[in-house]
């Protein structure tokens, strides 16, 4: 098991997960159903878990000539491709089983982020614009708790919001990972804003974005959420972001775990508002 969990990430679900929930909460009209919040749980794991194990399956021969990725299970044998295609298909399967089971309306857009997840990681291989698809692929958590809950385009405004913060923050923390990978992608002549512009420039594009996910997050504030009891949040999640950006010589810290907290930090401003209200 812990291979399987290894394969796919599964922690890297706390970057999405309390975003779905915040989209879910903006949608909603009255108290979620447990059975509600459950389905939506099911469906992001086998959404992250689909995600991921089609970036790998992609990915697998670039892997495999990288010296930091090449320990990965794919290129180093200690998983098949038939065994990462089964984790594929079991993610799909839990995926569309619960949109199926929450609304015929989420099972008619379900396919809309697998088709992402499928173009995304082919676009470094053309375009340094490839951190946007990571940023959109991102994004549809939002927007899947939003239609979980509210089946319908009407007065969407506060989800688009946080679907375009969560475009802008995800671009801006995938080129502070993509730092890792300067060299390599260099010479295996793929794209990225730091192949392409070298570190210093694609870390002030990096800032410059995640200023555009501040703008996005603090008009989601002004328009729908409007509690001063929230307010602490919204400045929090800034101060985040600016941490994220000092930090970005450390990886580790600036990658996984500022961006692990932020998503709970923005779900509190969108809770908080909506219980305060």
């Amino acid at each position: 098991m812990k291979k399987y969990f290894n394969f796919v990430k599964i922690e890297h679900t706390l970057f999405t997960l309390p975003l779905i929930y915040g989209g879910l909460l903006l949608g909603v009209r009255e108290m979620p159903s447990a059975n509600l919040l459950f389905l939506v749980l099911l469906a992001a794991i086998g959404a992250r878990t689909a995600a991921f194990a089609l970036n790998r399956i992609i990915d697998r021969e670039i892997d495999r000539r990288n010296p930091r990725t090449a320990m990965r299970e794919l290129p180093s044998g200690r998983m098949t491709l038939m065994e990462a295609l089964g984790v594929f298909s079991l993610g799909s399967l839990l995926y569309f089983g619960s949109a199926t089971m929450i609304s015929s309306f989420c099972l008619m857009l379900s396919p809309i982020p697998l088709i992402i997840f499928v173009v995304y990681p082919f676009m470094k291989r053309f375009t340094p614009l490839a951190h946007f698809g990571v940023g959109l692929g991102m994004s549809m958590a939002p927007l899947g708790g939003w239609f979980a809950a509210s089946p319908t385009f009407d007065n969407i405004l506060p989800a688009v919001l946080l679907c375009v913060f969560t475009v802008f923050w995800g671009v801006g923390f995938d080129i502070i990972y993509a730092t890792l990978d300067e060299d390599f992608d260099r010479q295996a002549h793929l794209f990225s804003f730091v192949s392409q512009f070298g570190k210093r420039k694609a870390l002030l594009w990096s800032a410059l974005f995640h200023i555009a996910a501040f703008f996005c997050l603090a008009l989601l504030f002004l328009t729908t959420i409007r509690t001063w009891y929230a307010l602490p949040f919204l400045l929090l999640a800034g101060v985040m972001l600016w941490y994220e950006q000092h930090k970005a010589s450390n990886v580790e810290l600036a990658f996984f775990r500022i961006n692990a907290g932020l998503g709970f930090v923005v779900f509190a401003m969108i809770a908080t508002g909506a219980m305060l209200k």
